[in-house]
Order: C-alpha cells, then sequence, then structure tokens
C-alpha cells in the first residue's frame, strides 16, 4: 500500500481517495431518500382528517433545543477531524466521543417527543399529515441510531490500533455521514417545524 504523505491522512491511498468518493455517491442516494420523504410531506401536510395538524402539536422549545443539541455535535466532530489531522489521537477520541453523547442525547429528545406526539393523538394511524410526519422524523432518528453505533466502533478500532490511513479513512468518511444528518435536520427544523408552527 502506497502512502502519499503530501496529502492529509484519511486520503493518503488511492484506496482511501476511492472510499471517500464512494461514500459521496451513497449520500447521493440518501439525499433522494430524504428527497422522497419531503416531497409526500408537502404532498400530505395539509391532510390531517380528525387527526391533529402541526400547529397543534408543535412546539419551539424542544424542537430549538434538539437544534442545539445536533449543530453543536456537529461542531464537535468537525474538531475531532481537526484534531485527527494533526495527529492528537487523544483530543479526536474526545471529541468523537463529545460527538456521540450530543447525539445520544438528541435521539432520547426526539424518543419523548414521539412519546408526546402519540400521547396527543398523532400516531401512525391517525391521518396521512401525522404518518409522513413519523416517517420522515422516524428515518432521520434511525440514521442517527445507526450513527451512533458506528461511531462507537471507530472510536474503539482507534483506541485498538491509532491513527492509520484506514481509521482516519473510517473516521472522516463517518464525519461526513454526521454532517449529513445536521444538513437534513436543518430542512425538517425549516420546513416542517417552523413551517408547520405558522
Amino acid at each position: 500500500m502506497k502512502i502519499d504523505h503530501s496529502l492529509p491522512l484519511e486520503y493518503s491511498t488511492k484506496q482511501n481517495d476511492q472510499n471517500i468518493f464512494g461514500f459521496w455517491v451513497f449520500l447521493a442516494a440518501e439525499i433522494m431518500l430524504f428527497a422522497t420523504l419531503f416531497t409526500s410531506y408537502f404532498t400530505l401536510e395539509h391532510r390531517v382528517g380528525n387527526g391533529p395538524s402541526g400547529s397543534e402539536i408543535f412546539e419551539i422549545t424542544p424542537v430549538l433545543f434538539e437544534t442545539l443539541v445536533l449543530l453543536t455535535s456537529s461542531f464537535t466532530i468537525g474538531l475531532g477531524i481537526h484534531a485527527m489531522r494533526i495527529g492528537k489521537q487523544k483530543a479526536m477520541l474526545t471529541f468523537f466521543a463529545i460527538t456521540l453523547v450530543l447525539g445520544l442525547g438528541f435521539l432520547g429528545f426526539e424518543i419523548d417527543e414521539f412519546l408526546t406526539y402519540i400521547h396527543e393523538g398523532a400516531t401512525l394511524q391517525t391521518s396521512a399529515f401525522t404518518a409522513i410526519l413519523m416517517m420522515t422524523l422516524g428515518t432521520h432518528g434511525a440514521h442517527v441510531t445507526f450513527g451512533l453505533f458506528w461511531g462507537a466502533g471507530i472510536l474503539m478500532q482507534i483506541k485498538k490500533r491509532g491513527l492509520t490511513p484506514e481509521t482516519t479513512n473510517k473516521s472522516f468518511i463517518f464525519s461526513l455521514y454526521w454532517h449529513f444528518l445536521d444538513v437534513v435536520w436543518i430542512f425538517i427544523f425549516s420546513f416542517i417545524y417552523l413551517k408547520g408552527m405558522m
């Protein structure tokens, strides 16, 4: 395996470069998945039947808190990648661990929000609006859950093997995934919650 020392470690081999390109292709497919969910949501958002509408169940305070937690996790993973690039393994592990704790906190708030909606009569069976709302939020939540397991696996690998071309490549790809989840959440916050409260 030929290592190009003029490049950051995560890009330093041909395989690493191809892995990153392949992940961008995967993210393009993920964008299509969420675009389909958003299109379905905009089509069904006014079909509330006898169930509640967005303006009746959405509350700004918990959603703002969720948003703050997830955006902070995007910042900490950025710090983790910076620490990785300058060879500070302990700092990188710390920032990645903080990112995962924030992700876990976000997930806890999202689960609590789901339970609140169900208590208020907004379930998958209530109306087309509540069904697509639950599907969209649930898909994002499932991605965050997967990310938590993936990130924990990367932490264990780095603790065991250190900062190698392989572990840095995996870490960088994971950071792209995590930033992607934050961008999707910004769209959810803006076009589902804020729009729904108006």
